[in-house]
């Protein structure tokens, strides 16, 4: 079975995508015209950068941003921004749409990572940006699974690594010349050296 036949047959008939069509151009105007938008009070602890709902007490694993042009996007716990990840307690894919203009064929390589990863070791897999740029893998599990393999899941991370290093070098270039607006001839040079 080809990547394309495995796409179209696993992926999309085993996670969908948790927003609608569309959704990702819609702007969340209530929060560009100052209107309070319904939200939760967080508090951070900057020791351990974990963040908890102040009126749950219930730690918190993402928060929505939304950008100056009403882009809605993600950002874990850690302070890294969320390029994409795979759910499979949920059976959900999620990709930001901060970063719709990546080009499609690197978006469907994604979903295949994620949806993979998470097929194989279960839990939640998200592929992350660090402040510098740098690409982060994470992968977290509900308290309750006893399914999942720790020492599997950080192997299988090592693994698409290694296979996929030209992906995250060419994504880590990306995130520095268009989100921190780093001189691209200055990034490639560095990569000549």
């Amino acid at each position: 079975m080809s990547n394309k036949d495995f796409e179209d047959k696993e992926t999309r008939e085993v996670y969908s995508d948790s927003e609608s069509v569309g959704d990702e151009n819609k702007p969340h105007s209530e929060t560009l015209e100052g209107k309070k938008p319904e939200g939760r009070r967080l508090i951070i602890n900057k020791e351990t950068g974990k963040i908890t709902n102040a009126e749950t007490g219930e730690e918190v694993s993402d928060i929505q941003v939304v950008t100056e042009d009403g882009s809605l996007g993600s950002v874990s716990a850690g302070g890294r921004i969320i390029l994409c990840g795979a759910n499979a307690y949920e059976m959900k894919y999620y990709f930001n749409p901060l970063f719709k203009k990546i080009p499609e064929s690197i978006q469907k390589e994604l979903h295949i990572i994620s949806v993979l990863f998470t097929q194989e070791a279960g839990g939640v897999f998200t592929i992350e940006f660090e402040d510098d740029g740098t690409i982060t893998m994470e992968t977290t599990r509900d308290e309750d699974d006893i399914t999942y393999d720790e020492i599997s899941a950080g192997l299988l991370i090592g693994e698409v690594r290694r296979q996929r290093q030209d992906l995250f070098e060419a994504l880590q270039m990306y995130y520095r010349a268009m989100i921190l607006h780093e001189d691209v001839s200055a990034i490639l040079s560095e990569d000549d050296e």
